[in-house]
């Protein structure tokens, strides 16, 4: 009997996030240690694989990405909370390399969702190889004319790294 071997990651982020009206993709950044639902393979650190020292998390983007621990069948998911607000259209995105530190920005799993009335809240599920090379994001865009703001979102990621 083979035991599968699991390598998670589970980020959440209780404070609300600020998303501008220009129509690009964001990086949903969430916190360190204690405020982290768990990430005991290291896969979401201060310092980054590359050296890289995060100073503010609510302020800098890598604090955003998930460095697999491993290659692997990767599970995704993510669950995006927007405040109420003028919107047409609410996007989200799973993107590997985002902010092209290990060649380049890939997305996958891109929605994009009209609003219902009252708070927003969307989750999504997606599987992919996985890299410990190339960091993961979250990243999420709107149309409003003003900008909006993220009130919880959560980004999980578990590998099998028995693919052979």
């Amino acid at each position: 009997m083979v035991a599968l071997a699991l390598h998670i990651c589970s980020l959440i982020r209780d404070l609300d996030q600020s998303v501008p009206a220009d129509g690009d993709y964001h990086v949903v950044r969430f916190p360190f240690g204690a405020a982290e639902s768990s990430d005991v393979h290291g896969m979401h650190q201060v310092r980054q694989p590359d050296g890289h020292i995060i100073e503010g998390w609510d302020e800098e983007e890598r604090s955003g990405l998930i460095w697999p621990s491993v290659a692997g069948w990767a599970s995704l998911i993510a669950m995006v909370q927007w405040e109420a607000g003028d919107y047409s259209e609410l996007r989200d995105r799973f993107v590997r390399d985002p902010l092209e530190l290990a060649g380049g920005a890939d997305s996958t799993a891109t929605d994009h969702r009209v609003p219902g009335p009252g708070m927003q809240c969307f989750t999504k599920h997606h599987e992919i190889f996985v890299d410990p090379d190339t960091p993961l994001a979250l990243m999420v865009a709107h149309n409003d004319d003003a900008g909006g703001r993220l009130v919880h979102a959560q980004f999980k990621l578990a590998i099998d790294d028995d693919i052979a």
